[in-house]
């Protein structure tokens, strides 16, 4: 049987269409982590009761996590708080509702498996305004800790850290685009696990072609909200109408994904996606597809209007400020930005001084994903659990502002 020469180039391509065009670079990391899905144990969704004491919780919505409510005795509850699947690191996630048929104190005591102890001080929203539980309202005996919250039949909602759902997401950066649509622009770059829209926001003025590229990208663990918020005042700042900005944006391209991880955001997963994997090992092969997507985007970007990726910031939240850094430099796209970053942000700030961990990444993450896969400078930006708003928000804006400054000035 004879074939055509148009026949066969016509059979490679759809061949080279399948299996080739659509795939992505891996990038090798030292250290091989499984992220192919694991088993998830769902939390039911419900409200319980003490009828006699007429105390009731709830995690019938976005962000909750609540496993369990047992009465321990006649003046304390027990609230049993599991994680998705396991093994997990120590980000003990909490979320439920809670109220009285008649207004009182009462206790709860928050039970997890074993290996696992309380992280998060309770963080409680009362006529829609969030505040910190008041420390002499919270008791710890050796592991065991016992909250005390005032309930009436409004319910309040208690949790690790303030709730951002994927709604609340939204409607943040909706109304961050306001008036600027002309130079950011709007995309999805794809459905989470279980179909929730990626969105991610492409910012550059004038014409995209041949810019160098920063990336942002935040919530790939859903607890992590004071990253969030570092996340939101950074790209504030970018955007603000200034001189500075004007020039940063014609000279720079922007993408920034602003929740990486809706799944796990809405269903109150204390670190996974719905798939139960840390998207932040997944940098290297692309099993979750959150992340493959997420390199599909910018790559297929970057590729489509010559656009070198130089920068890559990662805002995540732990126990307290630090910035994870590479310590491979010379060489890479900013040789002396990382330097030059840290020391602008010392001299702006009065009082503050930089916490750096500098380590080549050995596990598959983002920022070696962007050091390994494009000799980019990868930073992990990292807020502490309890860092006040405030300084999240005066850091926010002064790290925006001297990374525009240096970059700006190249």
């Amino acid at each position: 049987m004879k074939f055509s020469s148009q026949y066969v180039v016509l059979s490679i391509c759809i061949a080279y269409l399948f299996l080739g065009c659509s795939s992505v670079k891996t990038v090798p990391f030292e250290n091989y982590v499984d992220t192919d899905s694991k088993k998830v144990y769902p939390q039911v969704k419900t409200t319980y009761s003490l009828e006699d004491k007429g105390v009731f919780v709830s995690n019938e919505f976005d962000c909750a996590r609540l496993n369990g409510f047992n009465q321990l005795n006649d003046s304390i509850a027990i609230i049993d708080i599991y994680p998705e699947n396991g093994p997990i690191n120590n980000s003990t996630y909490y979320a439920f509702k809670a109220w009285s048929k008649l207004p009182k104190d009462y206790y709860f005591q928050f039970k997890y498996p074993k290996g696992y102890k309380h992280r998060y001080i309770p963080k409680i929203k009362r006529n829609n305004v969030w505040s910190v539980l008041d420390a002499s309202k919270m008791y710890k005996q050796d592991s065991i800790v016992t909250v005390k919250l005032s309930l009436t039949s409004d319910p309040i909602i208690v949790a690790a850290q303030e709730l951002q759902s994927s709604k609340e997401v939204k409607d943040w950066y909706t109304n961050l685009m306001k008036g600027k649509e002309d130079y950011v622009r709007l995309e999805s770059f794809g459905n989470s696990v279980l179909g929730r829209n990626l969105p991610v926001l492409d910012i550059y003025k004038g014409s995209a072609q041949g810019k160098e590229l920063i990336v942002l990208l935040t919530r790939q663990h859903p607890p992590e909200v004071t990253g969030f918020f570092a996340f939101k005042a950074f790209l504030k700042t970018v955007l603000e109408d200034s001189k500075l900005s004007e020039a940063f944006l014609n000279k720079y391209r922007i993408i920034a994904f602003p929740i990486m991880n809706p799944d796990g955001v809405d269903l109150g997963h204390w670190r996974h996606n719905a798939n139960g994997v840390d998207t932040n090992r997944d940098w290297s092969k692309y099993n979750q597809p959150e992340i493959k997507q997420a390199v599909k985007y910018i790559t297929k970007q970057a590729k489509k209007y010559d656009n070198r990726i130089i920068l890559g910031l990662d805002f995540h939240s732990t126990w307290h400020d630090v910035f994870y850094t590479n310590k491979i430099r010379e060489n890479t796209t900013l040789p002396n930005f990382i330097e030059d970053w840290f020391a602008a942000l010392e001299h702006e700030i009065p009082d503050y001084k930089v916490n750096e961990a500098s380590g080549n990444s050995t596990k598959p993450v983002s920022k070696g994903w962007f050091l390994y896969g494009h000799n980019a400078v990868g930073i992990t930006y990292e807020i502490g659990d309890k860092t006040p708003k405030g300084s999240i928000d005066r850091m926010g804006k002064v790290s925006a502002n001297e990374m525009m400054k240096i970059l700006t000035n190249r």
